[in-house]
């Protein structure tokens, strides 16, 4: 059995949440394929880092991250809202192209 730390689980609650929060965000620059890969939450539940990916081309993901930023403190109230924690993180949100680099991958794989 794997051996969580208080950490671990708390950055797993807060990327649930954050997924239930995103989609009930109204911004128009949020394209519907806006998915939560991650999440880190600091020891002190000072801040917190959340990798998100978007499907589609380079302007919507950047748009998607700026919506994001701009939401910055709705994000955090509803999160210390649903959330008993002590600290409410506050959140920066970085784009991660995992998911995209992994379907490349997967077609250079199907090619060969």
């Amino acid at each position: 059995m794997a051996n969580y730390s208080r950490i671990d689980r708390i950055s797993e609650e807060v990327k649930r949440e954050l997924s239930a929060v995103i989609r009930d965000l109204k911004d128009p620059r949020l394209s519907t394929m806006v998915s939560v890969v991650a999440v880190r939450v600091t020891k002190d539940l000072k801040f917190a880092k959340a990798y998100i990916s978007v499907l589609g081309n380079e302007s919507a993901q950047k748009d998607a991250i700026a919506a994001l930023k701009s939401a910055g403190g709705f994000v955090r109230r509803e999160i210390g809202r649903r959330l008993n924690l002590r600290n409410t993180p506050e959140f920066t949100f970085q784009l991660d192209d995992s998911i995209a680099y992994g379907a490349h991958i997967n077609e250079i794989l199907k090619d060969l």
